[in-house]
């Protein structure tokens, strides 16, 4: 990851009600179409905002991956305190996870990919965890001045991560464009 990552202590920005309104957690997880048992990811998975809607969706695994342990601290606490027992937490950057190939259905990288010095590569290891019937969602801001997010100098064009994407191996079928985010259906 890059010296721009997230700082922790802001960590309860991401579960504010705003954040709803620009982009909502049930929508998202609803894209992945999951059944009751399929094996799920949120890669940069934050505090949670994604993660706990993917494991209210499955009761197979939820593996939570994120580069800061103090972000995954976060997270299990509210794991826990929901009752979710399928959350598995995972430090890691996500260049190179430590999961078995095609071991996941559905996956969420929300708000992360701007961080990662190595999309390509990211997106490669996301393509090897997925089933061959999977399906990612990448998640990020537009480049344009808002309140919300990282600055505008790290924010990143739809077609670079189109590019991106397509270069990993992997095919984009949708993208959504919401008012100050971008959602990316990719197999």
């Amino acid at each position: 990851m890059t010296g721009k990552r997230f700082n922790p202590e802001k960590a309860d920005r991401l579960l504010d009600p705003k954040r709803k309104a620009l982009i909502d957690a049930e929508w998202v997880a609803e894209l992945l179409s999951l059944k009751a048992d399929d094996p799920a990811a949120d890669l940069g998975a934050g505090n949670g905002y994604f993660t706990l809607p993917l494991a209210k969706r499955t009761s197979n695994d939820v593996y939570a991956v994120d580069v800061e342990p103090e972000m995954l601290g976060l997270l299990g606490v509210r794991a826990q305190e929901a009752g979710y027992e399928n959350i598995g937490l995972i430090e890691s950057d996500l260049e190179e996870i430590p999961l078995p190939d095609q071991c996941i259905t559905g996956l969420v990288a929300a708000f992360v990919m701007h961080e990662v010095p190595d999309r390509v590569r990211a997106f490669k290891e996301m393509k090897r965890l997925l089933k061959t019937s999977g399906k990612a969602i990448v998640i990020e801001w537009k480049k344009e001045q808002f309140e919300m997010g990282p600055p505008l100098s790290e924010r990143l064009e739809s077609d670079i991560l189109i590019h991106d994407i397509e270069a990993s191996g992997m095919t984009v079928n949708k993208v959504h464009n919401l008012d100050h985010v971008y959602v990316i259906e990719a197999k």
